[in-house]
């Protein structure tokens, strides 16, 4: 083999990052600095949601209940029939770090009116709950769509794994922090907190473009300062068979989800109001129960989290491949509310969701990006953006509509479990079907590809 390398050339070594994130995943002679800052990127972007996130459900639990909140969860789909175009439109006009930079700049300003509104007195638990579940997957959406857009499939599969590390420690810093400022600061303050936060992430996402894009003769030049193609979001989504079939996984995966936050969320309100009480006057109070549980159900979701990214997805990749890690989550899932369905208790639940939520934040979360490897960049950016902000929505007003059917039923506990497991058998055809798909389009790509 050595005969095949000319005499002079350099051989390329690997780096003390390259070698250490080798220890997680296969990372080739330099690629670790730019997958560290990736990873770190999405550290403060996760931390600084994790922050909001808890906020949000101490708010709206407080405020308004669990069954107002599951309502609340559709009127997003409605919102996002706006919002997806018009990001869209944005996202045809600017290059990637000015659509990025706009699109999170817009959220911080947001995140200054509640500070200044709630301050005031305001009520703004619905309010917050809509908003929160537009910024986390719009934000979310447009970082791993920015990663898509920096890697070819072949890297995307290796790296991912490693950069979804930075996803898990910030979901984990997140909830350890909220848990923590909850009574020395109060909701308001923390939102200035998370939107700082913020910031940080917009000028480590202009970093990693510069960086990427000053090689000479990179791919990734052009690339930066490209505007995407005119077509819209929902028509990619429309057009293509094999995007339809992710909008349609992610969507069930949603209803699943969602079910089972209703369930957890209706239990520790009854369980507050148990040990505080249900009169208006104990309202904070409740509220500091609330987000202290929540805080600490994201923490050990999270630390969960943190160790199946760490040591288990790049290995699951490796031997059974992102088709194969499509029915992972499902099976947990189905055996989790089976668990349920017979034991329908606050433990039992939180335990469950730990599980499933654990999974779903790491291994499925990298293979809902990795999905998106083999497609175009308009679909990496407006066609993923539909589907991780109106079909995940769109789960949310089907699950409300569960909820509303069930409670109108006088749904128990073990009723919704049962529904739930119906449902995760839809999860399996659908990953069956995707699994097919995957396979027909990524080798008609090889078949396609120079030789």
């Amino acid at each position: 083999m050595s005969s095949l390398i000319p005499e002079n050339a350099a051989i390329p070594h690997k780096s003390i990052v390259d070698r250490a994130l080798s220890l997680f995943t296969t990372v080739r002679p330099g690629e670790g600095a730019t997958a560290l800052l990736l990873g770190l990127n999405v550290f403060v972007l996760l931390a600084s949601y994790y922050l909001l996130k808890t906020i949000r459900e101490a708010l709206i639990l407080a405020e308004a209940g669990a069954q107002v909140k599951s309502y609340a969860s559709a009127v997003q789909a409605l919102l996002l029939l706006v919002a997806v175009p018009v990001y869209g439109l944005v996202a045809s006009k600017v290059n990637r770090t000015k659509l990025i930079s706009l699109v999170t700049g817009f959220f911080i300003s947001n995140l200054l009116l509640f500070y200044v509104f709630g301050k005031a007195g305001f009520n703004e638990g619905v309010v917050f709950f809509l908003w929160v579940g537009i910024f986390n997957n719009f934000v979310v959406a447009q970082f791993w769509a920015f990663a898509n857009d920096l890697y070819t499939e072949e890297q995307g599969k290796r790296l991912f794994p490693v950069i979804g590390v930075g996803t898990s420690l910030g979901a984990v810093l997140g909830a350890w922090g909220a848990k923590r400022l909850f009574g020395p600061l109060d909701a308001y303050q923390i939102m200035i907190l998370a939107s700082a936060g913020l910031v940080i992430y917009i000028g480590l996402t202009i970093l990693i473009n510069r960086r990427e894009s000053a090689a000479p003769a990179s791919r990734q030049r052009e690339l930066a300062a490209r505007p995407l193609g005119g077509e819209g979001g929902f028509q990619l989504v429309l057009r293509s068979r094999y995007l339809r079939m992710i909008a349609l996984l992610i969507l069930v995966l949603n209803v699943v989800n969602t079910t089972g936050e209703f369930l957890i969320g209706d239990l520790v309100l009854r369980a507050a109001e148990a040990e505080v009480g249900a009169g208006d006057d104990l309202e904070g109070q409740r509220k500091a129960f609330v987000g202290r549980f929540y805080g600490d159900f994201f923490f050990w979701v999270n630390t969960a989290s943190l160790l199946i990214q760490m040591f288990a997805v790049s290995r699951v990749f490796r031997y059974i491949g992102v088709r194969g890690a499509l029915f992972v989550l499902p099976l947990i899932a189905l055996g989790g509310y089976s668990l349920l369905a017979f034991y329908p208790m606050l433990a039992i639940v939180r335990g469950a969701k730990i599980l499933e939520n654990s999974t779903d934040y790491s291994l499925q979360n990298t293979i809902r990006h990795a999905l998106f490897l083999p497609t175009s960049r308009e679909a990496k950016y407006k066609a993923k953006a539909a589907v991780d902000t109106f079909f995940v929505r769109i789960g949310d007003m089907l699950q409300a509509g569960v909820v509303a059917i069930g409670s109108a039923l006088s749904f128990t506990v073990t009723h919704f479990a049962y529904v739930n497991m119906a449902l995760v058998c839809v999860w399996l055809g659908l990953a069956a079907a995707l699994y097919r798909e995957h396979k027909r389009i990524t080798e008609a790509k090889a078949e396609a590809a120079p030789a």
